[in-house]
């Protein structure tokens, strides 16, 4: 018996040592590997909750129209941008441009198109044209601010070289397509008698196969979310998040369709379900922003690029759609979100007068950078405005000067602004425009191509003011002039059919050597 009870004891003892010297193993392995979760924990989303440089998610619509969001009394379910919206600041005075590429290249550049050539229609994709490369882009100073710089999305700002490629102008990373439009599945542009693929990853085609069938709205959005959740760079991030929803062509997964059974127009109806598709892909990215504990450090910008295009969008109850200089093509949807704003704007409207070109100094002031290299910028810094509820330091606005559309009929007056050119001011409370714009009111046939309006009294711009106050007319006649004289030359070049994507391997790309 006491042999047996010895060896037992014996077992239990060596039991003991083995299980102590696996604890003291662990424990080692543990101590020796703490480094390395240190350092991993250092490059995780965990450490950037706490910095004092906000996130930046800058989100575009792309022929968005005013009544077409849910706060404005739409008829389309927005609920995820509603719920933003009003508990955020909304902007009410707020001005874009009438169609995409001025929009886009005042945004990235802060300056009114007449300063960069780009005053005369948009891109084409044979198009050698694009931002000057004297001019920095917002991502270009973020970038310099200590940012770490992404876009998903629609550039459509010119890339006939690859020093036009947005990781050349400041993106760390791009993915998205280069045009105008393209189809949502495929991933293919056709223009004229030119047909290609137009979706890259940095600088390179995409993997066709891999996106093909796939919806670019819910493409675009993992996109994103993936952009935050694999940082490792420790540095606040910006994303510029240009959706292609809902420009044409009219697309969208079936399964939005069945909530607007009650629109008669199938191209309304469509559009209505790419608007709630982009609707919910926002609140798919705030809700994983929220996951990733980034959210509470995250400022968001929505808005919207032009107003909606003629036929199924609406900018009711604004004059016009997209292309015209009447209020519904550029008095634009947007808003703010985040904990930066002043408490007491939270859930509040702003009718301070505000212009696309005031994001290139809000951001990179809200961001701690400065304007060190820029050309001198058409935008003003508004962070007072915008975050603390100040007055606007803006009081007029260039909507454009295209002098290649001339209006028949002689000059309204001498010696000042040629009236018969397509041109457009808001100064104050007043709104002048000039020549044959698109959609416009009746003409009166004293005044044939000038139209004075009172945007405070006269919202929907319907009632012509110029004989009442000719004083007014001639003082903004004035500041068009002056606007002129400092304008470049328009750059048209002449469409290069060595832009063909046949001699491309079948994809939209730069086809001129850089130098």
């Amino acid at each position: 018996m006491l042999g047996r009870e010895y060896r037992n004891c014996l077992r239990n003892v060596a039991f003991i040592f083995a299980v102590s010297l696996m604890l003291l193993q662990v424990m080692t392995s543990r101590q020796a590997s703490r480094p390395n979760v240190i350092k991993e924990r250092l490059k995780s989303n965990i450490f950037r909750r706490n910095s004092t440089k906000p996130n930046i998610l800058f989100i575009v619509a792309d022929d968005y129209g005013f009544n077409d969001i849910g706060y404005h009394g739409s008829e389309i379910k927005t609920p995820n941008l509603d719920k933003l919206a009003m508990s955020g600041l909304r902007l009410e005075n707020y001005y874009v441009q009438p169609i995409c590429t001025p929009t886009r290249s005042q945004l990235m550049t802060g300056r009114y198109q007449i300063h960069t050539g780009l005053q005369s229609g948009v891109i084409w994709p044979t198009e050698p044209s694009s931002i000057p490369l004297d001019s920095k882009t917002i991502a270009d100073k973020l970038s310099d601010a200590g940012y770490s710089t992404h876009m998903v999305g629609k550039w459509h700002l010119g890339y006939h070289k690859k020093s036009y490629l947005p990781t050349r102008r400041g993106f760390h990373s791009f993915f998205g397509f280069l045009n105008g439009h393209n189809d949502y599945f495929t991933y293919t542009t056709r223009y004229k008698t030119y047909h290609g693929y137009d979706l890259r990853e940095n600088e390179a085609p995409a993997n066709i196969r891999k996106y093909h069938g796939k919806y670019s709205t819910h493409v675009f959005t993992k996109k994103t979310i993936d952009i935050f959740k694999n940082d490792q760079t420790g540095k606040p991030i910006f994303v510029y998040l240009p959706f292609q929803a809902p420009h044409s062509p009219l697309q969208v997964p079936s399964s939005y369709m069945g909530q607007y059974k009650h629109i008669h127009s199938r191209a309304r109806r469509t559009y209505a379900a790419m608007v709630s598709c982009m609707d919910e892909a926002v609140g798919n990215i705030t809700k994983a922003l929220k996951s990733l504990g980034l959210w509470d450090n995250t400022l968001l910008v929505f808005t919207t690029d032009n107003g909606a295009e003629y036929g199924y969008g609406s900018n009711s109850p604004l004059r016009g759609f997209k292309g015209s200089f009447w209020e519904g093509a550029i008095r634009a949807v947007g808003f703010v979100h985040g904990k930066q704003l002043n408490k007491n704007l939270i859930g509040s409207v702003s009718n301070e007068l505000l212009h696309v070109t005031d994001w290139f100094p809000t951001l990179v002031k809200v961001a701690g950078g400065d304007l060190e290299g820029t050309k001198p910028l058409d935008g003003y810094d508004q962070t007072d405005c915008i975050f603390k509820g100040k007055s606007s330091k803006r009081t007029e606005i260039l909507i454009n000067i295209e002098p290649i559309r001339r209006a028949p009929g002689q000059p309204l007056f001498n010696k000042t602004f040629d009236t018969t050119i397509s041109a457009a001011i808001r100064l104050g409370k007043w709104k002048l425009v000039t020549g044959t714009p698109r959609g416009g009111p009746v003409r009166k046939p004293r005044n044939p191509n000038l139209w004075l309006m009172n945007i405070e009294n006269d919202p929907h711009e319907l009632r012509d003011v110029s004989d009442k106050y000719p004083t007014v007319v001639r003082y903004m006649l004035k500041r068009l002039e002056y606007y002129q004289s400092t304008a470049v030359p328009i750059v048209k070049p002449e469409q290069d059919p060595m832009a063909d994507p046949a001699l491309l391997d079948g994809f939209w790309g730069p086809w001129l050597e850089d130098g």
